[in-house]
């Protein structure tokens, strides 16, 4: 099974990912960082990440690019997080995909959902901002749009997370014109 969770930053859709595995029952749980620490800034989102998933059982494995180079055992729950991190990393860091980096994130992931019983992967709305960018900036929107729709097409289960309320758009509990 394969679930993937979207929302903009600070929406609550990293708890209500551990949350999902958490709810998996007992398993080996698998979290992939994907984050690179650079800056004093990444440092402590890494540190605030680590206290909320301190306790819930996660071995944590760092994965900045080549995720299909990952093997996990089947009876597994992973968590990635994040694809937009993964997605960057990829196209920017010297040992990167760079324009291959679509085709190199799909492969880790079909690779990865073939593995495990249950993958939940988090990824960033950041198609609803009002900015305007350019170059390098736009061809990273283009691929995190088309890496989203694939992985979303892919998944059993969609789910947006805003202001802490996850709203299903796929599987799982699909509630009708958004109301309760």
């Amino acid at each position: 099974m394969m679930t993937v969770v979207t929302g903009g930053s600070g929406s609550g859709k990293s708890a209500f990912a551990e949350d999902k595995i958490v709810s998996f029952g007992p398993a080996k749980r698998i979290y992939i960082a994907t984050m690179h620490p650079y800056d004093e800034e990444s440092h402590k989102r890494v540190a605030r990440h680590r206290k909320m998933r301190a306790g819930k059982g996660f071995e944590t494995v760092e994965c900045y690019t080549g995720l299909k180079n990952l093997d996990f055992p089947e009876n597994a729950v992973v968590l990635l997080e994040c694809m937009s991190n993964l997605a960057a990393n990829e196209m920017f860091e010297e040992k990167g995909a760079g324009e291959k980096t679509v085709k190199a994130v799909l492969e880790g992931i079909k690779k990865l959902s073939s593995q495990v019983r249950h993958l939940v992967i988090v990824t960033n709305e950041i198609f609803s901002e009002a900015a305007s960018y350019e170059g390098d900036t736009i061809r990273y929107q283009e691929y995190l749009g088309i890496i989203n729709q694939n992985i979303g097409k892919m998944a059993d289960e969609v789910v947006e997370v805003v202001y802490g309320i996850p709203i299903w758009h796929k599987g799982g509990k699909v509630i009708e014109n958004a109301v309760e």
